[in-house]
């Protein structure tokens, strides 16, 4: 097939889960498909950057990413029926640059990455399929149920925007690919054409090192993300405020070591204040982020905002570290409670759980064993690629 990809972001460095996703699909999918990408290039992006991605591709072409607080989106927002989001991915460029490619080149279908770039597309015949990470308003209502009560007003508004919009893509598209059941529930009403191709992991690369214990020593708690998304900055401000000190209470009194090792890209400074004897930020951790999980005990990821399926829970399972999350981490993935991850709503509950994990030999082994068998059996990268040629022969068959 010739693919012609449209997409927010150009996939390279591999430093959120988005890009880890388009890239190791490109990657799959350009052994046996003729892909041309279209994509935003943000400023930290390189001439290498997207050398790397057009090693996976016929062609990439590039327009500048705007930035998103600028006061033009200010008033555009402020004055149309476009929410924030859609406002700041509107590129003219973008849209030209496509047109010229569909006059020149004859492709078979066209795969939008991610809804809020998706009216830059012109009018067109071909099939298009719309792949979402998030539904996006329900990312941005959930932020907004934890927003200072002053901002929540106009944030409402804008959620109401973005609803309307998105929901319209959806119509638009031919066919629509969710990453979770939950959020395919959720399009589904809008487009009946709708499928689940789910995140993935590579399996060669995160390895189980050693599904061990070691008794004694300092046990390191592992929280990691980009902090410029807010859900993380959400998290960890929840895990340093309210979890960590119920942990702290429990280990003083089981006469056990642990530490909290926060890894990530733009911490903020009112995030780092929090810093403490047994809590340490690290914003120049590996960028192979299998190197980082092969030093920890456990992964804490305690995800109340956001939506999709979360990489660093995939990854923390493929390489044997048990996970400890929220419901709104785990539901995406299917792992049943206590068998493959540890689900807590509650500070007290996530401590509990946390102390077991560190103390129960039996207990942590089984755990790391079980989530590995389930991403090898789910969630290998050439197993999803697999799932997303097949709603393309379906989109082509209609």
């Amino acid at each position: 097939m010739k693919i012609l990809m449209v997409s927010s972001f150009l996939p390279y460095p591999l430093f959120s889960g988005g890009h880890i996703r388009l890239y190791n699909i490109l990657k799959n999918l350009s052994k046996t498909h003729q892909i041309t990408l279209v994509c935003e290039k943000r400023d930290y992006q390189t001439q290498k950057d997207v050398d790397e991605v057009t090693n996976v591709c016929k062609e990439v072409i590039t327009v500048k990413r705007k930035k998103q607080w600028s006061l033009d989106n200010i008033l555009k927002t402020g004055f149309s029926f476009s929410s924030f989001l859609i406002a700041g991915h509107t590129s003219p460029e973008m849209k030209q640059k496509i047109k010229n490619l569909l006059e020149k080149e004859k492709f078979d279908l066209i795969h939008i990455e991610t809804s809020y770039i998706m009216q830059n597309l012109p009018e067109t015949s071909l099939p298009i399929v719309l792949v979402e990470h998030n539904i996006e308003y329900m990312v941005y209502k959930r932020y907004s149920n934890t927003a200072p009560f002053f901002a929540r007003p106009l944030l409402n508004i804008d959620i109401l925007k973005l609803k309307r919009q998105e929901e319209k893509f959806w119509e638009k598209a031919n066919f629509l690919v969710a990453v979770s059941e939950e959020e395919k529930n959720l399009m589904q009403p809008k487009n009946e054409n709708t499928a689940v191709v789910p995140n993935g992991v590579d399996l060669e690369k995160f390895k189980v090192i050693s599904s061990d214990l070691e008794t004694g020593g300092e046990k390191t708690i592992l929280y990691i993300g980009d902090f410029k998304w807010v859900q993380n900055r959400d998290a960890i401000k929840w895990i340093i405020e309210k979890i960590w000190p119920s942990i702290k209470l429990k280990v003083k009194s089981e006469k056990l070591k642990v530490k909290l090792w926060v890894v990530g890209k733009n911490i903020h400074n009112d995030i780092k204040k929090l810093a403490g004897s047994d809590i340490f930020f690290d914003e120049n951790a590996p960028d192979d982020t299998s190197l980082i999980f092969q030093k920890v005990d456990l992964l804490l990821s305690p995800i109340r905002v956001g939506g999709g399926s979360s990489y660093k829970i995939l990854e923390a399972m493929a390489s044997g570290v048990p996970v400890v999350t929220t419901r709104l981490g785990a539901g995406p993935l299917g792992a049943v409670e206590d068998k493959e991850i540890i689900v807590s709503e509650n500070e007290k509950e996530i401590a509990d759980q946390i102390i077991k994990l560190v103390t129960d030999e039996e207990f942590y082994k089984k755990i790391s064993a079980n989530a590995r068998q389930l991403v090898e059996q789910k969630y290998d990268w050439k197993k999803v690629t697999k799932k997303l040629e097949d709603v393309y022969r379906i989109v082509l068959r209609s």
